[in-house]
């Protein structure tokens, strides 16, 4: 059985396992939470690779729950926001959200999965909410200030990877970069403005990466030790 492991932007450490006797390539993420595949001894690992690459997101949900922390009172969330749970007497959990805070009113105690369950929802909104508001105006600033273009900013609940950019110039921001540091975010929106001119991550790409933001390689490796998820301890 021969191992072979790589690192993947988007998905992390893939561990790549051939086998004899398989006939067909296998998926799937170890109980620590890294993602493998399995395949024929006979295939290249380069089709491992693409395989999960292609299912990044499932990939990326899988890794997600395995390694979700319990959110707590007094978590910061985001730029601006801190999670307050308040004990209610009512049936069910409600949430509110204030520019400076997202209550969770809950008849059960913050750890039970039913009043996560409500955090974890409400935290969501908030993010997607602060991130409608920054991200298209940061990505705007830095557009204009390197000289780049694009068609479209969406913002979305991506948890395999932090942005994308289509071929028409597109770029896909995940709401919960609002939870990095802004040096990562602004990793992150140059990266996607380079993919309007590079689609690839040639040595053209890293040239220019490197022109607009010295040490670009060395911030990759900072932001992919996070993973787009909420975490309950402040990061910015």
């Amino acid at each position: 059985m021969a191992i072979k492991r790589v690192e993947i932007d988007g998905i992390g450490s893939l561990v790549l396992v051939k086998k004899r006797g398989m006939r067909n390539l296998r998926l799937g993420v170890t109980p620590k939470g890294e993602a493998r595949v399995s395949l024929p001894i006979w295939a290249p690992y380069q089709a491992g690779i693409k395989f999960a690459e292609e299912r990044a997101d499932w990939i990326g949900e899988q890794i997600n729950k395995r390694r979700s922390s319990p959110l707590v009172d007094g978590s910061h969330i985001g730029k601006s926001r801190r999670l307050i749970f308040k004990r209610t007497s009512s049936n069910t959990a409600s949430s509110r959200i204030r520019s400076n805070e997202i209550v969770v009113s809950t008849p059960w105690a913050p750890e039970d999965p039913r009043s996560q369950q409500k955090a974890r929802e409400a935290c969501e909104k908030a993010l997607r909410a602060e991130a409608q508001q920054l991200l298209p105006q940061r990505l705007a600033q830095l557009a204009a200030k390197h000289g780049y273009s694009y068609e479209a900013v969406r913002i979305r609940k991506l948890t395999s990877r932090w942005g994308s950019c289509s071929s028409r110039g597109v770029i896909t921001l995940s709401y919960f970069l609002m939870q990095l540091p802004w040096e990562l975010i602004d990793y992150v929106l140059v990266h996607e403005l380079l993919h309007t001119k590079h689609m690839h991550h040639g040595p053209d790409f890293w040239t220019d990466f490197e022109s607009i933001m010295p040490g670009a390689k060395k911030i990759r490796r900072q932001v992919n030790a996070h993973q787009p998820r909420i975490v309950p301890e402040t990061l910015a």
